[in-house]
C-alpha cells in the first residue's frame, strides 16, 4: 500500500504572498522602535545590508533546491552535502527557531486582544493556537489562505503608510513633532547619532525581522510548480526589501525624528496618531495582532513539516512522520502546538527579558541556518558540476559572494558577544548544539549496535 504524501496545493499566489508575509513581521512592526532607537537613520543602511546577504542566501536555497527534485528542505540538502550530523542539528536548529518565535508570537497576540477586552493574555493566546492548529489539520492550502489574508492586511497597510507619507512629504505637512521632511535623517544628530556602536548593534533586531524569509523554501515540497513559482518569489525579494523595509523606514523617519519614537512602542502606530488618522492607534493594534498571529502561523507550519522530514529521514521518531486523511503531518503539528503553548506561561513569568531573549537566540539560530544553506553551495559547486550545468536558476556571483555573507553573520555574532544586551543569550545557545551533537551521538551509537545485532541473528 503506498504511503501517503504531502500533497502540492500552494498555488503561485500562495508561494508569492508567503515570500512576502515572512519578509513583514514583528520584527518590522514592533522590534524597528527599538532599532532605530539604536541606530537612528542608518538603520535603513543595517536593512538594506542584511537584506541583500539574505537575498544572496536565498539565491542559494533556489539553486540547492531545484537542482533535485527529491528536495523538500533545506535538511536534505544538508545531508547530501555535509552529512546526517548537520541534517539532524540544523533541522532540529531549524525547529527551535521558529518554536521560540512562535512562542513569542502567541503571547503577543494574547497582549495585543488586552487592547479592547480586558481578560487573561493568555485566554487569547491558547484560542488562536487552537483555530490555527484546526485550520491546519484539515489541509495545507489552509495554510496558504491564512498566511495570503495575513500578509495582504500587511501589505495595505505599509502601502497606506508609504501613500500618506509621500503625500505628506509633497505638501510639507506638519505635525506635533515638527515639519515632514527629509532633512528629519540628518537633521537631529546625523544619519549616524549614537555612532558607529549604535549602528552595529541595532544588527540583531534587524536580522530577526528577516527570520521567515526562507520559507519559500520550506514550503517547495507543497507548491503544485516549483520550478517556476520558487524563482518567481525569491528574485521579487529585493524589490520587496527595498519597498516594504528601506521605503517605510523612509517614511517614518521623515514624519517622524527619530528621537521622538519610543523603544517600547510600534513606531507604525505613532506615525498614524501623528498624521490625524482617527482610531490610528487601535487600526494599527489589529494590524500588528494579525501579524503576530501570521507568524504564529508560519511557525506552526514549518516546525511541523521540519518535524516530517526529519522523521522521514529517520532522525526524530516514526510517530512524526505519519501524515492524516488530509496529508497533512497531524502529530508534528500536535506535538509543535503542545511545546509552544507550554513556553507561552516563561513568556508570561518573565515578560520583560523574554522577547529579547527569545528574538536573539532565534536570530544566532536563523543565521546557523542560512550558513548552512550557503556552505552546502559552496560544496555543490565544487562537487556537483553536472548539477550546476544544468542548473536553470544560478546563484550569481558565487561562491565570492557565499563567503562574503558568511563573514558578515560571523561579525553579527561578535557584535551580538559585545553587546550586553545580547551576550547572555549568545552564551546560553551552544548548549543547544553541544546536547544535539550528544543526542545525535547517542542515536548513532544505537542504530550501530542495532545493526549489529541484526546481522549477528541473520
Amino acid at each position: 500500500m503506498a504511503q501517503p504524501e504531502l500533497k502540492r496545493e500552494l498555488a503561485n499566489r500562495h508561494v508569492q504572498l508567503i515570500a512576502i508575509g515572512g519578509t513583514i513581521g514583528t520584527g518590522l512592526f514592533l522590534g524597528s522602535g527599538k532599532a532605530i532607537q539604536q541606530a537612528g537613520p542608518s538603520i535603513m543602511i543595517t536593512y538594506l545590508i542584511v537584506g541583500i546577504a539574505v537575498f544572496f542566501v536565498m539565491r542559494a536555497l533556489g539553486e540547492l533546491l531545484l537542482s533535485k527534485a527529491g528536495y523538500q528542505s533545506f535538511t536534505d540538502i544538508a545531508e547530501d552535502y555535509l552529512g546526517p550530523r548537520a541534517a539532524f542539528i540544523t533541522g532540529w536548529t531549524y525547529w527551535f527557531c521558529w518554536i521560540m518565535t512562535a512562542m513569542a508570537d502567541v503571547i503577543a497576540v494574547g497582549v495585543y486582544v488586552q487592547y479592547w477586552f480586558d481578560i487573561p493574555q493568555w485566554v487569547p493566546a491558547i484560542i488562536c493556537l487552537i483555530i490555527l492548529l484546526g485550520l491546519n489539520l484539515l489541509t495545507v492550502k489552509n495554510f496558504g489562505e491564512l498566511e495570503f489574508w495575513f500578509a495582504l492586511i500587511k501589505v495595505i497597510t505599509i502601502l497606506a503608510l508609504i501613500g500618506i507619507g509621500i503625500i505628506l512629504l509633497i505638501m510639507g505637512f506638519k505635525t506635533d513633532a515638527g515639519s515632514v521632511t527629509v532633512t528629519n535623517l540628518w537633521k537631529h544628530g546625523g544619519v549616524f547619532p549614537n555612532g558607529i556602536t549604535g549602528f552595529l548593534f541595532s544588527f540583531q533586531m534587524v536580522v530577526f525581522a528577516y527570520v521567515g524569509v526562507e520559507l519559500v523554501g520550506v514550503s517547495a515540497a507543497e507548491t503544485s510548480n516549483p520550478e517556476k513559482n520558487i524563482p518567481s518569489a525569491i528574485n521579487k525579494i529585493p524589490l520587496r526589501i527595498l519597498f516594504f523595509y528601506v521605503g517605510a523606514l523612509f517614511v517614518l523617519l521623515c514624519i517622524n525624528p527619530w528621537t521622538q519614537l519610543n523603544a517600547f512602542e510600534s513606531p507604525f502606530v505613532k506615525t498614524f496618531s501623528l498624521v490625524g488618522i482617527p482610531l490610528a492607534a487601535g487600526i494599527i493594534n489589529f494590524v500588528v495582532l494579525t501579524s503576530a498571529a501570521s507568524a504564529c502561523n508560519s511557525g506552526m507550519f514549518s516546525t511541523s513539516r521540519i518535524l516530517y522530514n526529519l522523521s522521514k529521514n529517520r532522525q526524530a521518531s516514526p510517530h512524526f512522520g505519519k501524515l492524516n486523511k488530509n496529508h497533512v503531518p497531524g502529530n508534528s503539528l500536535f506535538i509543535s502546538t503542545l511545546v509552544i503553548s507550554a513556553g507561552a506561561l516563561l513568556s508570561k513569568l518573565i515578560p520583560e527579558q523574554a522577547f529579547g531573549i527569545v528574538t536573539t537566540i532565534s536570530a544566532i539560530c536563523f543565521i546557523w541556518v542560512w550558513g548552512v544553506v550557503l556552505v552546502c553551495h559552496i560544496k555543490y559547486k565544487k562537487t556537483r558540476p553536472d548539477l550546476q550545468a544544468k542548473s536553470k536558476f544560478k546563484a550569481p556571483f558565487t561562491p565570492a559572494v557565499n563567503y562574503a555573507v558568511l563573514t558578515l553573520f560571523a561579525g553579527i555574532l561578535i557584535i551580538m558577544l559585545i553587546a550586553t544586551e545580547t551576550r547572555p543569550a549568545l552564551l546560553f545557545t551552544p548548549l543547544w548544539f553541544i546536547l544535539l551533537f550528544i543526542l545525535y551521538s547517542i542515536g548513532s551509537k544505537k542504530g550501530k549496535s542495532s545493526q549489529d545485532q541484526s546481522m549477528t541473528h541473520s
